[in-house]
């Protein structure tokens, strides 16, 4: 196959370099490239974690298969550009790899998150990868990312921040759900205490046991 309108840079080492670390959190493999916007939740995902890379013509495997033709670099702009909201911008790097051509695809972290991509039925989520996956997050993660640009407001301390801080600390890691039904609160009034205290670098959220879940910041 020929890739008429791009000069492919000639760097194997360097590709089967990134290949020889899997996927993982800031990087994920492209068999191909054939739905726009399932393909913008990778990159919202990378855009609202640290960013990171798709190598595009690389099976699960690691073998690499090619890109099939330049349909699917137009297919990313479009992704970027159309199918994420905020609309993002994406380098594209096409390698030649023993005659078969590998697309890298770097995406940088966003200044303002929360960066949208649209779900099965085009309703706007907010995807995070997590490990080698893209993980749909709730809506008030917004919020905590908000509050957490404005960290150097003052936060009133309260009961309810006390109380839930020791139950998470007691528990290690636990859901909105649990919370509210430990502290005995409406999950409306969790999750805005919850917001305040990841303001305070109090907690932080994380991914586990396939759920999303909150933990006590330790200090650094």
């Amino acid at each position: 196959m020929e890739i008429k309108n791009f000069r492919a840079v000639h760097d194997k080492d360097y590709i089967f370099e990134l290949i020889e670390e899997g996927e993982h959190e800031q990087q994920d493999f492209k068999f191909a490239i054939s739905d726009s916007r399932k393909i913008a939740r990778s990159i919202a995902a990378f855009a609202n974690n640290r960013g990171g890379r798709l190598l595009v013509g690389v099976k699960d495997n690691g073998n690499i298969a090619g890109i099939r033709s330049e349909e699917e670099f137009y297919m990313i702009e479009q992704a970027a550009e159309m199918y994420c909201k905020p609309a993002q911008r994406v380098e594209q790097t096409v390698y030649c790899i023993e005659g078969k051509y590998v697309l890298k695809v770097d995406i940088a972290p966003s200044k303002a998150r929360p960066v949208y991509a649209q779900d099965d039925s085009r309703n706007w989520q907010i995807y995070y990868r997590v490990a080698d996956e893209n993980i749909q997050t709730p809506e008030f993660f917004a919020r905590i990312w908000r509050a957490q640009r404005r960290r150097g407001e003052m936060v009133a301390f309260s009961d309810m921040e006390s109380r839930l801080l020791a139950f998470v600390a007691e528990k290690e890691t636990a859901t909105p759900d649990e919370i509210a039904k430990a502290v005995h609160a409406s999950k409306v009034a969790v999750e805005d205490t919850i917001v305040r205290l990841c303001s305070m670098q109090l907690l932080r959220p994380v991914h586990t046991s396939g759920a999303w879940q909150f933990e006590c910041e330790t200090p650094e």
